[in-house]
């Protein structure tokens, strides 16, 4: 992100710079969410509907094109990601890079923070849900180490481009609602974000109830709990490579822990 940018996202607005949550949420840093108060740019409710379109399309291609291997769902996965970025940067200009910012030494360590912190929750809610309804297993962890060493490869390449995608999928609808509470509604800045957080984990999950077997339970309390979490990664960095640095370092973790048991058994 260029200097113009880092200073129109600084820029005060009377609203918004006085209603910043405490240091555990915030840091208090002055870095501020992009678009949805006019800075580095204003987006129309026109444009910020064309970007959401662009994400449900990039998720359409995720979930429409056959992926009979971890190479061939590259594709699909690359698309998930390119389509609402490139739709962001047609719209934005060179603005779009305001999602993406610079990563330092204590993003990575709020990377690692926040994974472990999302293992526990994940880990409680799904144990909580599994006794009280039932859960379905996810087929990537199943398949997981099956393949030969090239493909588990193209798994991990893939898997880590998917899931920067569900990062942009979860945070421009984040950052529209965000608009909408915000500019139009005139909501406060605390609970236009309070708001965002709520309902695109809600999205997040139900994007998630083929994956699960259309599980209600286990798609909108495990996995919305757990984008709950994700989400406030961004929230407290405002920057999209730490919430996706800290979703890969969790669903890998578990991912190498299925290749390990998975390659195990069939030694």
């Amino acid at each position: 992100m260029d200097s113009s940018d880092t200073r129109a996202l600084r820029a005060s607005d009377t609203r918004a710079s006085g209603s910043r949550f405490g240091r555990l949420i915030e840091r208090h840093d002055e870095d501020d969410f992009p678009f949805y108060n006019g800075a580095p740019v204003a987006l129309s409710v026109r444009q910020w509907t064309v970007a959401v379109i662009a994400v449900a399309a990039g998720y359409a291609a995720l979930v429409a094109i056959p992926q009979p291997n971890n190479f061939v769902a590259l594709i699909p996965r690359t698309l998930f990601v390119g389509i609402p970025l490139v739709t962001l940067a047609l719209i934005t200009r060179d603005h779009w890079r305001a999602l993406l910012r610079e990563v330092h030494s204590r993003d990575v360590r709020t990377m690692f923070g926040f994974a472990l912190l999302n293992i526990v929750v994940s880990f409680a809610l799904a144990l909580i849900v599994g006794t009280l309804f039932g859960v379905a297993s996810n087929e990537a962890m199943e398949d997981a180490g099956h393949g030969t060493a090239l493909d588990t490869a193209a798994f991990y390449v893939g898997t880590g481009i998917q899931l920067v995608g569900e990062e942009v999928f979860t945070m421009v609808p984040f950052l529209a609602l965000m608009s909408f509470f915000f500019g139009r509604a005139k909501l406060s800045r605390r609970t236009a974000i309070v708001l965002a957080w709520l309902i695109s984990a809600l999205w997040f999950g139900a994007a998630h109830l083929p994956t699960y077997d259309w599980n209600f339970a286990q798609a909108f309390i495990v996995i919305g709990g757990a984008r709950l979490v994700l989400t406030l990664a961004y929230i407290r960095t405002k920057n999209l490579w730490v919430s996706s640095g800290a979703h890969i370092i969790n669903d890998w973790a578990l991912f190498t822990q299925a290749v390990l048991v998975n390659s195990a058994l069939i030694a």
